[in-house]
């Protein structure tokens, strides 16, 4: 249970959050449901705590993704947040084609407002506020995440940028949230829009919009997350890493080099080519100074590092070593 604990603490704090600000709309959104009779509202309800249930499991494998590896599993648990990305994709994939549906049947057979328009739009309302804080927290760890220190709105446009680098947990709970306040703001100016135009076959297009967004969403998450499961090279951290190793003189060449994502953190695999006639003591005093050099890396928990002679044949490409 301690265990357990201690995990949770280590949680994707942005999914947590995200959560209990679903759950929260949610629970007010179902509370205006009941007054005004609004279907739209009881839409939004289903499809807030659907996200909360959504962010809370994410929330459970990025903390559960942090397990140490175990005699069963040497490798650890970090692509259990992959698999866990991938379960959630399929509960947005479920709200994107309801939400869809519901918005093509009432574009075909729109409705006249049902009372209460300005309780549904304080709602909305709420909702836009309460999910640009969690998108704003997203982008500030999403930047954190990559070693960039923010602060106010302008964290959310050069949190874009760097997407495609925050851990998987975070970057659906940017996607998911960046699509839950355009579509709460959506839906707002499509209410008004249709109440002083009596075009209310608006709310229909909106909420197809909406939902055409959400499976843009679904698409990227899995595709992402799918790369991950299978284990995916990072390219970025890969020429990085050869060329501190290399930077070291008794290098003289890498073999092979491998650096996997394992969830949120890199497992790294080299062979080094050097002097053949350096004894073993010596080389292992190398192979300590360059194993701590790799573990110091951001992201990094695994290194296995093995020597073998150098064949005078130069491998590696992405760096030329200069030996004096």
């Amino acid at each position: 249970m301690l265990e357990i604990i201690k995990l949770l603490k280590d949680g994707n704090k942005p999914s947590l959050s995200a959560a209990i600000v679903n759950l929260t709309l949610g629970i007010i959104k179902g509370a205006a449901y009941f007054f005004t009779g609004n279907v739209a509202m009881f839409a939004e309800m289903m499809h807030s705590l659907g996200d909360a249930a959504n962010q809370f499991f994410v929330y459970i494998g990025s903390a559960l993704s942090k397990k140490a590896p175990t005699k069963r599993f040497p490798n650890g648990f970090g692509r259990v947040v992959n698999l866990v990305c991938l379960g959630a994709v399929i509960i947005v994939a479920i709200l994107s084609y309801e939400t869809v549906k519901e918005g093509l049947h009432h574009f075909l057979h729109p409705k006249e407002q049902s009372d209460g328009i300005l309780f549904a739009l304080g709602v909305l309302l709420l909702g836009t506020i309460l999910e640009a804080i969690v998108l704003q927290k997203a982008a500030k760890e999403t930047l954190h995440e990559v070693g960039i220190e923010t602060s106010g709105i302008g964290a959310i446009p050069k949190s874009i940028i760097y997407l495609n680098r925050a851990k998987p947990a975070t970057k659906l709970v940017w996607m998911e949230d960046a699509v839950a306040t355009a579509g709460n703001v959506l839906a707002f100016l499509a209410i008004i829009i249709a109440y002083f135009t009596n075009f209310y076959a608006l709310e229909g297009l909106v909420s197809m919009i909406i939902g055409v967004m959400m499976f843009y969403v679904v698409g990227r998450v899995f595709l992402d997350n799918a790369r991950g499961a299978i284990g995916e090279t990072d390219e970025e951290m890969l020429i990085h890493i050869g060329n501190l190793v290399m930077e070291d003189p008794h290098v003289k060449d890498i073999e092979r080099l491998e650096v996997v994502k394992e969830g949120e953190f890199l497992h790294v695999e080299i062979v080094v080519e050097t002097n053949p006639h350096q004894s073993l003591d010596y080389l292992d005093s190398v192979r300590d100074h360059l194993v701590e050099l790799i573990l110091a890396q951001k992201g990094v928990t695994k290194v296995t590092l093995a020597f073998d002679k150098d064949d005078g044949i130069t491998e590696w490409k992405y760096h030329k070593k200069n030996n004096g």
